[in-house]
């Protein structure tokens, strides 16, 4: 049969229904679209509200460039997709306040090196053990009942939370004039601390130049709550606190919890984990140290880390046998003797008494050993035997040296050590005495320079991500692998300060540079416990130790002590490889961190990432 073909006006009289079928299919179909689009704008406002905003360089391009291949649908029958590794569990909860490697009464580290990991075998083996050995446990040590994240700085500085630390509480302390060195007063759930030492400061002012930038690193035996390091802030002046673990409490505890730099340290066999020349005064007010014992091998060791023309003040016993005290005549005699050993040993080691006034002496290392060049004439003046053949700066696991370690000629300069050191706040900018003076022979002035203005450029790409440097929300900061203090130094305009560490057995020992920059800082082996407590850093900084120690331990290993040092709500940037970044992501995870990979400031095709974490934001589910 013919089809039968619509005339023309039967068409157009149908046209006009078929356009408005079509227009309203058009109209439902925009508003379908319109919807989706305010759904997902909706929730892309929700997940912004509660990170920071990304900048422009962490775009779409870094998540193309990074995020793994997908999955396939349909799995083959050789495929066996292995589960995700479980969440580190928390650890049980007496270890609150668990310090590795510092085990009391011995104030002496002792932490062996974990093992490093086996390498992967090109062919696996035909026989496999039956029994493969367990990895090492990890767990997240928890906090407190009742832990709150300290305030803001500067508030922190005069109260700490009751709940935060390990009571009980330290005892206080007596100085000169009877006067406490750290009271302590409980109210309600703060402990208030007060300028218990503002009269001994200005006493011990009148005799050494605390002002001016003089001395800018100190260093302070038995800290107690670190109220010495806490005044000394007034004057620019950037202290070490440290003490044991021991039966006193926690004291290195509490100087972190107000904001102050502190670590838990002991003069005993072995050095203490800083170069030589590092710290401009040294301080022990009734520190009881055993300074005249083992030959004055401890007072040996205060030379090796006194800069040249550094101060070296002593309080309390045995200075004040000569005071009136209710004690026995043997026990004067006692401290008779020990004082005038003391000051046997130091006028061997060429020190000059600058004062001695009451209970406090002190005395000043020589800028300059001109004896250093005459062995034989030091043999028969009596004086300890000259270090020889062995690193100064050498300081990790490293007993002390029963020999004195002389201070290296520079004669381009006319001086000693390179030079004599710039004032606070100019030394921070100016070039090193151990570099200016060729003593680095690896690292020349021009790297160096190259080195601060790349940290100025990174750290300003950081405050993209950390929003509360400047209102004193982070205050404790640590710089895994510091290099020559860059990050620190671009730091220093923001209200913290930075434990600076440059990894054991590094290559490139640079930590005496950090020191002659005016900053401080430690060694330490990142496959071991750092010499803290734990929750006493804000915001911790990573800078290629994941691929320098990958070798050495495993990530996670590395990630559960950052964990622990970590207070709850920190901070983490790391900064690595791409390939090193995602596996650290992966491990991150395992811990619950709120953390995302980023590009650097150098944008998508630099070959580093970043990993930031921002733990101040709650966990998913939460």
């Amino acid at each position: 049969m013919p089809l039968s073909v619509p005339s023309t006006p039967a068409v157009l009289k149908a046209l006009p229904r078929a356009l408005s079928l079509a227009a309203a299919a058009v109209a439902a179909a925009t508003a379908s679209l319109l919807l989706i689009s305010a759904v997902v704008s909706n929730s892309h406002h929700a997940a912004s509200s509660s990170s920071p905003q990304l900048p422009p360089s962490a775009s779409a391009s870094t998540t193309a460039a990074l995020a793994p291949a997908p999955a396939p649908d349909h799995p083959g029958p050789d495929h066996h997709p292995h589960p995700p590794p479980p969440p580190v569990p928390p650890c049980p909860p007496n270890a609150t306040h668990d310090v590795p490697c510092h085990e009391p009464p011995s104030g002496e580290r002792h932490c062996p090196p974990r093992p490093p990991p086996p390498p992967p075998p090109h062919h696996p083996p035909k026989d496999p053990p039956p029994h493969p050995p367990p990895p090492p446990p990890h767990c997240r040590v928890p906090p407190p009942p009742g832990y709150r994240p300290p305030p803001p700085w500067p508030a922190r500085r005069d109260r700490a939370r009751y709940a935060n630390v390990d009571l009980p509480l330290v005892p206080p302390v007596k100085v000169a004039g009877g006067q406490e060195q750290d009271p302590v007063r409980r109210r309600g759930e703060w402990l208030v601390f007060t300028e218990g030492v503002r009269d001994y400061v200005e006493q011990l002012e009148r005799v050494v130049p605390l002002r001016g930038g003089v001395v800018r690193t100190a260093l302070d035996f038995g800290c107690g709550v670190a109220s010495f390091g806490d005044y000394l802030l007034n004057y620019g002046i950037l202290t070490m606190s440290i003490a044991p673990r021991n039966r006193l409490g926690p004291q290195v505890q509490l100087a972190l919890e107000r904001g102050l730099p502190a670590m838990i340290g002991a003069l005993v066999a072995h050095r203490l984990p800083y170069p030589s020349r590092s710290f401009d005064m040294v301080h022990c007010a009734d520190c009881l140290v055993p300074w005249t014992a083992h030959d004055g091998l401890y007072m040996l060791e205060i030379d090796r880390l006194l800069q040249p023309g550094g101060y070296w003040v002593f309080s309390r016993p045995p200075v004040n046998w000569k005071s009136t005290y209710n004690i026995s005549n043997e026990a004067t005699r006692d401290m008779q003797d020990n004082q005038l050993a003391m000051d046997d040993m130091l006028n061997k080691l060429h020190w000059t008494k600058v004062s001695e006034d009451g209970t406090i002496s002190v005395w000043r290392k020589p800028s300059c050993h001109l004896h250093c060049d005459q062995e034989a004439n030091a043999k028969r003046l009596g004086l300890p035997p000259l270090c020889t053949g062995e690193d100064p700066d050498s300081a990790w696991y490293a007993n002390i040296s029963m020999c004195m370690t002389c201070i290296p000629r520079a004669e381009p300069f006319n001086g000693c050590a390179g030079g004599a050191m710039e004032k606070w706040p100019k030394r921070l900018g100016a070039v090193p005495p151990r570099i200016a003076s060729g003593e680095m022979k690896w690292l020349s002035i021009q790297r160096y320079k190259h080195d601060t203005l790349i940290w100025e450029k990174r750290v300003n790409f950081y405050l993209t991500y950390l929003k509360y440097l400047s209102n004193g929300t982070f205050r404790n900061v640590m710089d895994m692998s510091a290099g020559f203090g860059g990050f620190a130094a671009a730091m220093s305009k923001h209200p913290v300060w930075v434990m600076n560490v440059v990894p054991a057995n590094t290559t490139e020992n640079t930590l005496g540079v950090i020191y002659e920059r005016g900053l401080i800082g430690t060694y330490t082996d990142w496959c071991e416990a750092f010499s803290t407590y734990p929750r006493t850093y804000d915001l911790i900084h990573g800078n290629g130790i994941f691929s320098s120690h990958i070798h050495k331990c495993g990530i996670i290993d590395i990630l559960v002590e950052m964990d622990r040092i970590l207070r709850p709500g920190g901070a983490v940037i790391v900064r690595d490889r791409a390939d090193v970044v995602l596996k650290v992501k992966k491990d991150a995870d395992r811990l619950q961190w709120h953390s995302r990979v980023v590009d650097t400031e150098n944008g998508p095709l630099d070959p580093e990432k970043l990993l930031i974490v921002d733990n101040s934001l709650p966990l998913p589910g939460s």
